[in-house]
């Protein structure tokens, strides 16, 4: 069998196969706490199951257009009106089967052999893949821990050369809860007109999930850069809504006829009751997710606290998201030894930090979407471990 060498340069996500595992020694009678999967532990709100269904038994049972129902694409518009104060046409917004496709199709585009793509590091372990996958140079952003894993505008804008053509940004970041400060993007925007040929990919999928006074910067409140801006949003994360493959971006117009023509190819439209769900969340109420914020506060101050009292672990505090990723280069351990040991020795399921990047390396990540009491029991276990 002959297959296309591309395949050899594709990753993969840690988090996946650790849940594998761990779901294979449950079986076996083990008890583990998953502290792994980035992947909210509530249900789906009733409000937005019963769109669904009814969407079902309306008899919404067909195609829609590829670029997802006006209703939809008009709320994610409205959305974006209120939160942030910016205009964006429903015509540049697709909906799409969660936020993975934008990352594909953004850097199918934009990935080559003579091409650069810049991205964060530690960072979310599929955007090295797909820049490897197509063939171009993933060039590293690196996160750095004494800036509360952001980076300096400048340092980034001074790696730009004539290969560049796509830089990705993630804030509030995966996997260490990182939030790029609103004056490092405003730095960041201003140097890139100087590279008019560079086109940015914000990935936004944890914007509402920010704690503090914090408040999310998009890009899209930059109009120098609209013309070159795809933005990644999406359900899944806010609305606890993973399992429905929701998610939508904005594309700017020089852009917008390619994606829409991706999305025919690729997956013709999104799940209609999905859509339908979808509508319901962003229409409805949304004291699910303030609920959920405050309970994701709770469970991240304690999970921090309970960290930086194990010898040899340290902790920043996120300021987003629902992960913590702390430095564990004063136990001995390597990020995998840590990832393996945790799961096999105390029954904690974590991802190891190099999953992230070669910069995760002497870091772990744990994803406090748990319950309080089971998150007390993982750092229990871990403590024990360590002190042993």
């Amino acid at each position: 069998m002959e297959y296309s060498e591309n395949l050899l340069r594709l990753g993969t996500e840690t988090a996946f196969e650790v849940l594998a595992r761990a779901q294979s020694l449950v079986a076996k009678g083990r008890d583990i706490i998953n502290l792994g999967i980035g992947q909210p532990d509530f249900k789906t709100a009733d409000h937005i199951v019963e769109a669904g269904v009814k969407a079902l038994r309306d008899g919404h049972h067909g195609y829609t257009s590829a670029n997802g129902i006006l209703p939809l694409r008009e709320a994610v518009s409205e959305d974006f009106l209120i939160r942030h104060n910016v205009n964006i046409s429903p015509e540049n917004i697709i909906i799409m089967p969660g936020g993975k496709p934008t990352m594909f199709f953004c850097i199918l585009m934009f990935g080559a052999h003579n091409k650069e793509i810049m991205y964060p590091n530690p960072g979310f372990p599929i955007y090295e893949s797909l820049i490897n996958y197509t063939g171009a140079k993933p060039v590293p952003i690196k996160l750095k821990e004494e800036l509360n894993f952001s980076f300096k505008a400048d340092e980034v804008l001074e790696r730009i050369n004539d290969q560049t053509s796509l830089i990705i940004i993630n804030s509030p970041g995966n996997p260490t809860g990182g939030v790029i400060p609103r004056k490092e993007i405003e730095k960041l925007v201003i140097g890139l007109e100087a590279y008019p040929n560079v086109t940015i990919l914000s990935d936004e999928i944890y914007s509402r999930l920010l704690y503090g006074k914090q408040k999310h910067t998009s890009f899209l409140e930059f109009p120098s850069i609209r013309s070159r801006l795809i933005v990644l949003n999406g359900w899944s994360k806010t609305y606890a809504m993973t399992g429905w493959r929701l998610g939508y971006s904005v594309w700017p117009n020089r852009l917008l006829e390619y994606a829409n023509r991706l999305c025919v190819n690729n997956h013709s439209c999104v799940n209609t009751a999905s859509q339908f769900a979808g509508l319901a969340a962003l229409k409805g109420t949304q004291n699910v997710v303030d609920e959920m914020l405050l309970e994701f506060d709770k469970r991240r101050n304690f999970i921090v606290n309970a960290l930086n009292k194990i010898p040899g672990i340290s902790c920043k505090e996120p300021s987003g998201a629902f992960y913590v990723f702390p430095n564990i280069k004063n136990t001995g351990l390597s990020s995998q030894k840590a990832q393996d040991d945790f799961l096999e020795l105390s029954g904690v399921a974590t991802i190891a930090g190099n999953s992230f990047g070669k910069m995760g390396e002497g870091f772990i990540r744990f994803s406090y979407a748990n319950s309080l009491e089971n998150i007390e029991e993982a750092m229990e276990r871990i403590t024990k471990l360590l002190l042993k």
